[in-house]
């Protein structure tokens, strides 16, 4: 499986706080599935282009 995050920037984004390493698996797992949901719902409404609404 590809990485879907960048480990750097979510560093960034939580700048005060500490980050387990188990949380970055956990969230591209997460990212995984919001990505496969919305391809899966673009296919249903007959379209190649994934767009915002899918989300």
């Amino acid at each position: 499986m590809a990485d879907l995050i960048v480990k750097a920037a979510v560093k960034d984004q939580l700048e005060d706080q500490n980050v387990a390493s188990d949380f970055y698996d956990a969230l591209d797992d997460e990212v995984a599935s919001v990505l496969e949901n919305a391809a899966r719902r673009a296919e249903e409404n007959d379209r190649k282009t994934v767009q915002a609404r899918d989300l």
